[in-house]
């Protein structure tokens, strides 16, 4: 595959990362996912843009991810067409992303699924949010149809509806199980609830006030996802991060990893039947956020990070309480894992329940925690390292079983990984400002910002407008690719198995609907 569409300049990353962008017809696009594929690489996300005020086309986007490499495709659908090759035959997770994209701009693939997966009735079928001729506060009458599941007969099935509407402050979803007794024959999701029209209040927003809407793209994943908008912009600009803001951005990042495991074990332990784990890890989880918010002035930090830097730096005294807290930590959860392990019951629950064998993970493209809880060892902060992860060398976690048992001890492994990278990163705190001013962005510019979030990679993909503002920005969330493996991980485990089977993957609602 030759790279000669596009100059370099026309798509920018972190120095440290390599990407190609490829502008492509219709037959390249097949033959350039087919050879991709063939080279190992997943497809991280798909999107696509009205470009008809510019130059009488749309285009769609297909961002894939090699173990070195990130590659984008382009296709510009000329003469006022509206159909793209489809990818799901490659992958999985295309058929979702290429349902939402039929939904949001009314690109439709030539094959997959063709039912709609955002729309949920909130707009007309003939309307398009994405497209330049459609308002941003247009409102419509809901115009909800039945949602056609897949239906599985048979002696003895039945089915169980589960959602959209749960218990407590959960997010909605729904779930629909087909069962014979209490074995699970199948699980279809319906998602898309939580859609908050993110990618359209992008358009136009100035960029230096981009990374505010990407902070809350999803509520446990801000460091992330605000670090991934500032990284597209500052690639855009030629901002170079100073080593300081770099480190204090990953000891943020590393922190919320750290924090959203403890709360998922706490979780996992309450729904294995162990109460006093959700006590325990919920208490650490507590006295982290509350450091959060001496420190950086956020529980969690929606407004920590901004382009070229951060907005707070740490004193000696902070440093202190955070490496004391650090080492009160790794004694904590180290004991509490003891207790998980030599726990009977708990391991009775966790072994063999939702199991999501290497193989299965590898042909629909497992990523990040679920990822490497089966065997996919893949990691952006060790394959794509950006500063300050081309010096701190995270350790590689990696789990075999596929089951909740394994996803835990991943979490478990991370925790402990992270609290040594915090460590290291408080103890060499490079001198230097923590924020560098971040110039106006030439307009037409392409950048991609990857951050390897605690759930696994998200990503930005931000092009530029005159008066520096945002022309496009795509989120992705690494849900995505982890949603339908839910699925697959239910079949012949029984109904009340799923709040755990569920929770020991914890995929975005919000997130992931965007």
């Amino acid at each position: 595959m030759t790279d000669d569409s596009l100059k370099p300049e026309d798509l920018r990353l972190p120095a440290n990362v390599t990407a190609r962008r490829v502008v492509v017809d219709a037959a390249q696009w097949r033959a350039c996912a087919q050879r991709l594929h063939d080279q190992g690489a997943g497809l991280l996300t798909l999107w696509g843009t009205d470009d008809r005020d510019r130059d009488g086309v749309f285009r769609v986007f297909a961002a894939l991810l090699l173990p070195d490499q990130v590659v984008v495709l382009e296709h510009a659908l000329a003469g006022g067409h509206t159909v793209y090759p489809a990818l799901g035959h490659l992958f999985p997770v295309a058929d979702r992303l290429q349902r939402a994209l039929y939904d949001l701009l009314g690109l439709r693939a030539d094959a997959g699924d063709g039912r709609p997966w955002l729309r949920h009735g909130g707009w007309p079928e003939n309307i398009f949010p994405l497209r330049r001729d459609v308002g941003a506060t247009q409102s419509y009458a809901i115009h909800a149809k039945p949602y056609p599941f897949v239906p599985v007969s048979g002696d003895g099935v039945h089915e169980i509806a589960v959602g959209p509407v749960h218990a407590g402050t959960i997010e909605p979803g729904h779930f629909r199980f087909s069962v014979v007794g209490e074995k699970v024959l199948r699980l279809e999701e319906r998602l898309g609830y939580a859609h908050k029209g993110i990618a359209k209040r992008f358009d136009r927003l100035p960029l230096q006030e981009g990374h505010r809407l990407a902070a809350r793209l999803c509520g446990d994943s801000t460091v992330a996802f605000s670090w991934a908008y500032c990284a597209a912009l500052e690639a855009i600009t030629e901002t170079e991060l100073p080593r300081r803001a770099a480190a204090l951005r990953a000891l943020a990042l590393e922190r919320e990893r750290i924090a959203n495991h403890l709360g998922d074990l706490g979780g996992l332990g309450n729904d294995a039947g162990l109460a006093f784990g959700l006590v325990q890890f919920s208490s650490l989880k507590e006295q982290l956020v509350r450091l959060n918010q001496d420190a950086f002035g956020q529980r969690y930090l929606f407004d920590y990070l901004l382009p070229g830097g951060v907005v707070i730096d740490l004193g000696a005294r902070m440093i202190r309480s955070m490496l004391d807290e650090v080492a009160m930590l790794e004694q904590a959860v180290s004991s509490l894992r003891a207790i998980f392990d030599d726990h009977a019951g708990v391991q009775d629950r966790f072994r063999d329940a939702g199991r999501l064998s290497p193989e299965l993970a590898r042909a629909h493209g497992a990523i990040g925690l679920v990822g490497r809880a089966s065997g996919i060892a893949r990691d952006a902060r060790i394959d794509l390292p950006w500063p300050p992860y081309d010096v701190l060398q995270p350790r590689r976690v990696l789990r075999s079983e596929g089951d909740v048992a394994a996803r835990v001890q991943v979490r478990f492994d991370e925790i402990m990984d992270s609290l040594r990278l915090c460590q290291s990163l408080l103890q060499t705190l490079p001198e230097g400002p923590g924020l560098v001013p971040v110039p106006a962005a030439p307009p037409g510019r392409l950048g991609l910002g990857l951050i390897e979030g605690w759930r696994g990679p998200v990503l930005i993909a931000l092009e530029t407008a005159p008066d520096n503002r945002v022309r496009h920005c795509h989120a992705h969330d690494s849900s995505w690719q982890n949603w339908p493996l839910i699925e697959h991980a239910m079949i012949g485990n029984i109904v009340p198995d799923f709040p755990l089977i569920n929770k020991s993957f914890n995929l975005a609602y919000s997130g992931h609907d965007g």
